[in-house]
């Protein structure tokens, strides 16, 4: 968690942002977790990936789509974004008079807690497998957040760059993301990863093939943890506590969605995340 404990306006949306498509599963999540909530979501899709990009400029595209959310007034900011998690969140709340949280420490407490849960059925605790960008497997953000919580456990890590253009592209069955899948996959658990973490928000989406193929590679069931969950619990965690004022009794949450290109193909693929006609997407260009 970080960021100032400013108050927002309660009313006040909840500001969520990502390269493209795969943030949406942190507001799938938060809607569960914060129904009352109205949230505004901005999907940098003219400049998806960010996972291959370097650390000064995933940082200058945090700040273009943070400064594009603040000045539409959000009370908190949510990084759905592994890579600008990674290397970004500390800049920003420092930057920003707003409560800001990435999604990399929440994943890596419901990471924490699997592992203990497998080793616990094992009688031996499994190592930490994390699927993520480049720029995020190369930040070395997950074996921090692991080892801030527990000096037992072990991560090791498998960039995977080319799950993110297959999920943009709504590529997320048959047998070609099957094959690279596995091609992720294989070293991780040769390296005797037992969880695995989708290290990026963009993965849920094959969370289905990953949990299969890491099944048939391991002769066994892994758990595969997404962080988005954990991180609308977080947010939910926020306003139980008054870090984050809540939305006015009986509110009815909206949602907004902005992208920076193709709010046609946006909106299709967003149905599979939503649910058809959920949200009307909008094209803005960032300053």
């Amino acid at each position: 968690m970080s960021g100032a404990p400013s108050i927002g306006a309660a009313a006040a949306p909840i500001g969520v942002f990502d390269s493209g498509l795969g943030g949406l599963t942190v507001v799938r999540a938060l809607r569960g977790a914060v129904p009352d909530e109205s949230l505004l979501y901005l999907g940098d899709t003219a400049r998806v990936p960010y996972g291959t990009r370097s650390a000064e400029t995933v940082v200058r595209y945090a700040r273009s789509c943070s400064r594009e959310l603040v000045a539409r007034g959000v009370k908190a900011l949510v990084i759905a974004c592994n890579t600008v998690s990674a290397v970004a969140v500390e800049v920003l709340a420092a930057e920003l008079d707003l409560p800001v949280l990435g999604v990399i420490e929440p994943g890596a407490e419901a990471a924490v807690a699997a592992a203990e849960a497998v080793g616990a059925a094992a009688g031996a605790l499994p190592k930490i497998g994390v699927l993520g960008t480049q720029g995020t497997v190369l930040s070395g953000a997950y074996p921090r957040a692991v080892a801030r919580l527990s000096s037992r456990l072990e991560v090791v890590a498998q960039a995977a760059p080319l799950l993110v253009p297959l999920v943009e592209e709504g590529w997320v069955e048959g047998e070609v993301p099957e094959r690279v899948v596995e091609r992720y996959v294989d070293p991780l658990v040769a390296e005797g990863a037992g969880v695995l973490v989708l290290g990026c928000t963009h993965y849920p989406l094959l969370a289905p093939v990953i949990a299969r193929v890491a099944e048939r590679l391991a002769g066994r069931p892994i758990p595969v943890v997404d962080g988005a969950a954990a991180t609308a619990r977080r947010v939910a965690e926020w306003i139980r506590t008054e870090r984050l004022e809540p939305a006015p009794a009986g509110a009815a949450g909206t949602l907004e969605l902005l992208v920076t290109d193709l709010p046609a193909s946006f909106a299709r693929l967003a149905e599979s995340f939503l649910g058809r006609g959920e949200a009307p997407v909008a094209q803005i260009d960032l300053r």
